[in-house]
């Protein structure tokens, strides 16, 4: 089977999994080529990661998502350089301390936001910003697929059609 074969199979599993629709046997071939893709996507970000970097875990797509980001007395509107299932990046003003705890509300496209606990995992002085990356906390199995869909939404369009 040909690339734009399977992308336009994939899309259409996509579309029935997001309406809840797959039978057991298209389930399975959807987490399978969802999890190909991850992985294919994933092997080509790992090309330009610089020496000493470590291995992304998990895939990331630069996008731009509004974040409210809440605790530590802080209440902030962030937008996201970038979203994986592991976590973002979004730019801040002050960078807070490596390890807070915050709560997230990501407006993802199409829906309520999604509210999720993460904490501060590092950051970088850029001009006139810190860019500041976040990872997720545990997420409920209902709030993870949602976040894999949402992605694997982006990573389609992305592709084009």
């Amino acid at each position: 089977m040909d690339l734009g074969q399977w992308l336009t199979d994939l899309r259409a599993l996509h579309a029935k999994a997001k309406l809840g629709e797959l039978e057991p046997a298209e389930g399975r071939d959807y987490r399978a080529r969802r999890a190909e893709l991850a992985r294919a996507l994933l092997a080509a970000q790992s090309l330009t990661r610089q020496p000493g970097q470590a291995q992304r875990q998990s895939l990331r797509i630069a996008r731009a998502l509004q974040v409210e980001l809440t605790g530590n007395g802080r209440k902030e509107k962030l937008t996201t350089f970038d979203i994986s299932s592991g976590g973002f990046a979004a730019p801040m003003g002050t960078a807070p301390e490596p390890g807070e705890i915050f709560t997230a509300a990501i407006r993802l496209p199409g829906g309520d936001p999604l509210v999720v606990p993460v904490k501060v995992v590092g950051s970088t002085a850029q001009m006139g910003y810190v860019r500041v990356s976040f990872t997720f906390g545990v997420l409920a199995s209902e709030a993870a697929e949602r976040l894999e869909l949402a992605i694997l939404d982006m990573v389609l369009q992305q592709l084009g059609k």
